[in-house]
């Protein structure tokens, strides 16, 4: 099998490791294959792919979509290093308000699957990072959603001795008490 497939503490994420095949040419490896993803629980559809670069401090997120335009993430990032997020908002869940996190970077090539009802996010930590996702569901402005990357109630501890640089957008999310009751 190519990939070895990790549970997190937070019920449903997985971290996947790939297996990389290193010569004197560079490396091969894959990064999705259905059939072993499926074995592992990883049976959504993913039919959008999303590409982002960002510079050193820079933090997006925590954002989700809310059903019907849901979306699980499949995250990889191929340049730099990046903290990974992600905080379970399935209020059945047991692990409801819960977060994980894993450093994804072009050297251990981790690949970070998030299903559907978590909020995403990362900060980067290198001077650039690229980040590459799978997206189960497309883009939906008016299903778009986001909890504050600071919020006080999930407490992530995001590991970063400075202050993040945030979009206007993300400076302005709710906290999870002020949208609970719309999840």
């Amino acid at each position: 099998m190519p990939f070895e497939f990790k549970k997190s503490d937070v019920k449903d994420v997985q971290l996947i490791i790939p297996r990389v095949f290193n010569d004197e040419r560079g490396f091969f490896l894959e990064t999705f294959k259905k059939s072993d993803f499926v074995l592992n629980g990883i049976t959504e559809e993913f039919n959008q792919d999303n590409h982002s670069k960002s510079t050193k401090g820079v933090l997006r997120g925590l954002h989700f979509q809310i059903p019907p335009k849901a979306q699980a993430k499949i995250v990889r990032c191929i340049q730099g290093k990046i903290l990974d997020v992600a905080v379970d908002l399935r209020k059945s869940s047991p692990t409801f308000k819960k977060w994980t996190s894993e450093i994804l970077s072009d050297e251990n090539r981790h690949m970070f699957y998030i299903p559907e009802g978590f909020a995403h996010g990362f900060v980067v930590l290198s001077d650039t990072a690229e980040i590459l996702y799978k997206a189960s569901g497309e883009y939906s402005k008016e299903h778009d959603r986001g909890i504050r990357w600071n919020d006080p109630e999930i407490n992530i501890n995001w590991d970063i001795d400075f202050t993040p640089v945030l979009s206007e957008k993300d400076k302005l999310q709710p906290f999870l008490k002020d949208i609970i009751e719309d999840l």
